[in-house]
């Protein structure tokens, strides 16, 4: 199965190239599928590909139990952090989010400039300010054995190794940082 596609998908397939107006070093494309592929999409998978195939999707290890974030934590709570709050969900404060560590072990402060969209992440060596329109995606998770704080996730780049990890977020705040970087709208996706 093959498609043309000039200036979008061709859906007239009787028409010539001069019909559609093909200039000398117009760009195509024809995009194809085997027969096979096409088969195999439209194929419904049986009772044992489904049940095998979705207990090991849905088995996700923790993050506070993955080993890049047991060496954090391991260090334990910053004796400065701010206290979090179980279960509670609370607007951003007036003033710095502080008392949080990074990956190296390095204190921590969010920033909300919300007039000049954007985030800054302080720390004792510098201060990044970051557009939040740039900001791809947040993800948070509650830290095991002291749930009214949680490891934060900020989506830098395009890949999930661009991740700039927080740890001992208060979890009174994380739907709000989210609101605030991703728009309450999307937030809810994730």
């Amino acid at each position: 199965m093959q498609k043309l596609m000039f200036k979008g998908l061709v859906k007239d397939e009787s028409k010539t190239l001069k019909e559609l107006k093909v200039a000398k070093n117009s760009k195509m494309m024809l995009v194809g599928t085997t027969m096979s592929d096409i088969v195999a999409v439209n194929t419904k998978p049986s009772t044992s590909e489904i049940n095998s195939g979705s207990s090991s999707s849905t088995k996700r290890e923790p993050l506070c139990k993955q080993k890049m974030h047991i060496k954090v934590l391991e260090k334990g709570k910053p004796e400065d952090a701010m206290p979090g709050i179980k279960g509670a969900k609370h607007s951003l404060p007036n003033t710095p989010i502080n008392g949080m560590i990074n990956k190296t072990g390095g204190k921590v402060r969010l920033t909300f400039k919300l007039a000049e969209d954007s985030l800054w992440i302080g720390t004792k060596a510098r201060t990044e300010k970051i557009n939040m329109s740039s900001i791809r995606n947040v993800v948070s998770e509650a830290i095991v054995d002291s749930p009214e704080y949680h490891i934060m996730g900020i989506q830098l780049g395009p890949t999930d190794l661009s991740m700039y990890w927080i740890y001992w977020i208060p979890a009174q705040y994380v739907d709000a940082v989210k609101d605030a970087i991703l728009g309450k709208w999307q937030s809810a996706l994730f």
